[in-house]
């Protein structure tokens, strides 16, 4: 066991979130369990990528892919798309539902950081997002994901701000009032501010060319983007 929590601890994982989302593998494409919230927000995220990137014809890497939500989408979206995760029961599902939808999705079960040493510069567009706020080491994740685009190429992130707004709503509201999500799903200390990510981005040669917020409303029972971006948001940024 020692040994095998090393190699995690290596490879920029905490092994108590793989195995949270390991016993919820089986649940990814139903869309009325506790991963609902990713259905529900994956046209917003796909539209937002889309509509800065022109994923038609381009090669994709998602990191941090899971089940593959946002990157079938993005194959459907006429993307070449290749799905990274560390959670071999997450990627089993994904590949799983592909022979189901029709989805052509390159899914590897290896870190971002391992794929950017083998394929540095390989790919016109990367998404890492939910993902930052779950690793031991956000900063390396956004350093790999600089070295695995191309030149020109544009890098999406998503995650969570840290403030009381943030904890309020993405752990309080969000786990324990309106159960959109399992309890212990976040941990606060890891969320990340905006002024942190683009910190670390500008620090791996990227350039932030924007940033969008993304909020629920309890009553309509919706997701919208929008310019608060106090809780959850998403950042696309360029290599230069």
């Amino acid at each position: 066991m020692a040994t095998e929590t090393k190699t995690i601890q290596t490879l920029n994982a905490d092994t108590l979130e793989l195995q949270k989302f390991a016993e919820l593998a089986h649940k990814w494409w139903d869309k009325n369990s506790e991963f609902k919230p990713l259905h529900e927000i994956n046209p917003l995220r796909l539209a937002y990528i889309d509509g800065l990137a022109g994923l038609k014809g381009k090669r994709v890497l998602d990191v941090g892919c899971g089940g593959g939500i946002l990157s079938e989408s993005m194959y459907f979206k006429g993307a070449d798309v290749v799905g990274i995760d560390l959670g071999e029961k997450a990627l089993n599902v994904a590949k799983l539902h592909q022979l189901e939808s029709g989805a052509k999705v390159a899914y590897q079960l290896v870190s971002v950081e391992q794929l950017a040493t083998e394929q540095a510069a390989s790919f016109d567009v990367v998404t890492c997002m939910e993902m930052l706020e779950h690793v031991p080491d956000p900063e390396s994740v956004v350093a790999a994901c600089a070295r695995l685009v191309k030149p020109g190429g544009s890098v999406f992130f998503s995650t969570i701000n840290r403030n009381p707004k943030a904890y309020l709503f993405a752990v309080i509201g969000a786990e324990y009032l309106l159960n959109l999500l399992p309890k212990g799903t976040h941990d606060y200390a890891k969320f990340i501010k905006p002024s942190e990510l683009s910190s670390w981005a500008r620090h791996a040669g990227l350039n932030v060319s924007g940033m969008r917020g993304m909020s629920y409303n309890p009553i309509t029972q919706h997701y919208c983007l929008g310019d608060d971006v106090s809780v959850n948001y998403l950042m696309h940024t360029q290599l230069t």
